[in-house]
């Protein structure tokens, strides 16, 4: 295993998406694991950016209007990531079908690295205790 390169501290804020009330499916316990694993690097099948997973859902949990913008509108019921985009502030909320994983194992730079990550080792972030914001 690599040294683990610590993430220092940084000014962050934190852009909200506007989350629904629309309730965890009850058979997300029984639904398969997500492709992809918080600290995972990945890249964007269609707009091609990269960025590191930060978050998840089970399913699309975003309100119908956030929805009804987005220009892919892939199945909702799927797994859903936050991801931190590489080169900005930009966090984006993709659909599993819509991400693969990134070949180029360098790190991200993002100003919200330090608030949910303490290092990166290996080409993978390794995530502190902070949750995601609900």
């Amino acid at each position: 295993m690599g040294s683990v390169s610590p993430i220092g501290p940084t000014l962050c804020y934190h852009p909200r998406m506007i989350m629904s009330n629309r309730p965890i499916p009850e058979d997300a316990a029984d639904r398969p694991a997500p492709r992809f694993q918080i600290g995972q690097l990945v890249r964007h099948r269609r707009y091609g950016y990269r960025g590191v997973i930060v978050a998840f859902e089970t399913a699309c949990r975003a309100d119908e209007a956030w929805y009804q913008t987005n220009q892919t509108q892939p199945d909702r019921d799927q797994p859903w990531y936050h991801v931190l985009v590489h080169g900005g502030p930009q966090i984006t909320y993709a659909a599993e079908e819509n991400l693969r994983t990134e070949s180029d194992p360098r790190p991200v730079e993002h100003p919200l690295l330090a608030e949910f990550f303490c290092g990166f080792t290996d080409g993978r972030y390794i995530r502190n205790d902070r949750p995601w914001p609900e």
